[in-house]
């Protein structure tokens, strides 16, 4: 199965990055401090790891994916997440999302389904930064045959 979904872009905001950084707990000045960033030999404030994912819920209705495929957003739950590093992300890169739905499995007798989704980041040169894979579970009928 690969089913791809539209691209996004995403433009990568300073102060976003630096209220993230925080939120989750990032002592780590390049994160929200640009002189530190500099010094450490960054063109400006470094996204945390995680941040990609953050921002590919930027699109104005993320949910639209998979109402799209029939499914009942009320029925699924975040099951798994995996990230691969590439590149850094920075402060003013534009990132373009892609992704697509890789895989549709189905367990016992179809109480449960599990939609697998792949989603690679590219910046503005067109360089890999991150793929990230998630794993959701749709629980009884919310899912499509």
């Amino acid at each position: 199965m690969d089913i791809p979904i539209p691209p996004l872009v995403v433009e990568v905001e300073k102060w976003q990055l630096c209220f993230f950084a925080k939120a989750v707990g990032e002592t780590n000045p390049i994160y929200f401090d640009e002189a530190a960033a500099k010094a450490a030999g960054h063109p400006s404030i470094l996204a945390p790891p995680t941040y990609a994912v953050t921002l590919s819920l930027c699109e104005s209705d993320p949910y639209a994916r998979y109402r799209a495929l029939g499914i009942d957003w009320c029925t699924m739950m975040h099951a798994q997440q995996r990230f691969d590093y590439f590149a850094p992300i920075h402060a003013g890169d534009c990132i373009r999302f892609q992704s697509r739905i890789v895989d549709f499995i189905q367990r016992r007798q179809g109480k449960l389904k599990f939609l697998i989704e792949e989603t690679d980041a590219f910046n503005q040169h067109g360089e890999l930064t991150t793929r990230f894979r998630k794993t959701i579970v749709i629980r009884g009928t919310g899912a499509p045959e």
